[in-house]
């Protein structure tokens, strides 16, 4: 058992766990809580840590023993956790890699680009909206934030083990790319829109989504195939970054779910 805290496990961990450049070193992140650790691909999984009073409680040790594990007393465990109430049982797992090929493998896939989102709980809960509308993939300027932060991978759900996902070095060749793959691309804007619900999404689409404070750049917006908006009652002008992006993601799933129902 890990007793102290500066074991250098421990230390790894706490790196792991507070600096992307230690993830992206070690090309691994963590994960906390049972539910994420039973959701993991198991050929993810790296390492396992337990908490001592977790141990005694645990009711999937079978699971963990074939996988592996450590034990670490209580103390340790809340240094290496990233919550203010650890559930007890921590993951180290392998980064996935994705290629454009992954995303774009079905006939008329349904992408969300992200242009420098900042904020890891809007990140997080466009990977879980994502799922639930059936997206293909998410696709992330390098200025987007860390996806592998723990705040979220926590706001994912589990969505980050099953929604493929690239970032890409250089947006408007990716754009190019797409179009020149027979992806529409809307960008969520204001000016010179048309109602979110106008457009047809049945076919390959791509819902392009700016920063929280600034939206999307102009070279980006310029580069969409048209501008959509969401209209507003009352004083607000717009909606948060996460629940537009789930807004334009329903709207695509239910055009294709009615699709689908007459075919």
């Amino acid at each position: 058992m890990i007793t102290s805290t500066t074991n250098k496990k421990v230390k790894q961990l706490v790196a792991l766990s507070q600096k992307s450049k230690a993830r992206r070193e070690a090309d691994s992140f963590i994960v906390e809580g049972p539910k994420m650790f039973l959701e993991a691909p198991k050929s993810w999984i790296k390492e396992v840590y337990i908490s001592e009073s977790f141990e005694k409680k645990c009711s999937f040790l079978d699971t963990l023993k074939e996988i592996g594990y450590e034990t670490v007393s209580d103390e340790v465990f809340q240094k290496i956790s990233d919550t203010k109430t650890p559930q007890g049982i921590l993951s180290v797992l392998k980064q996935p890699h994705y290629t454009m090929e992954t995303l774009l493998k079905k006939e008329a896939p349904l992408l969300v680009v992200l242009e420098d989102i900042q904020d890891p709980g809007n990140l997080g809960t466009i990977f879980r909206a994502g799922e639930g509308a059936g997206i293909d993939g998410v696709i992330m300027t390098k200025e987007t934030a860390d996806l592998f932060n723990p705040k979220v991978i926590r706001s994912t759900m589990g969505s980050i083990y099953r929604v493929p996902y690239l970032y890409t070095d250089n947006l408007q060749e990716t754009l190019q790319l797409l179009h020149q793959k027979g992806v529409a691309t809307y960008a969520a804007h204001l000016e010179d829109s048309v109602c979110y619900d106008e457009p047809d999404y049945k076919k390959a689409t791509a819902f392009l989504i700016g920063n929280e404070g600034n939206g999307l750049k102009r070279e980006t917006a310029d580069a969409a195939t048209q501008y959509i908006k969401i209209p507003m009652l009352g004083q607000v002008e717009s909606l948060n970054a996460a629940v537009a992006t789930a807004v334009l993601m329903y709207e695509a799933a239910k055009q294709r779910r009615k699709y689908e129902k007459n075919f």
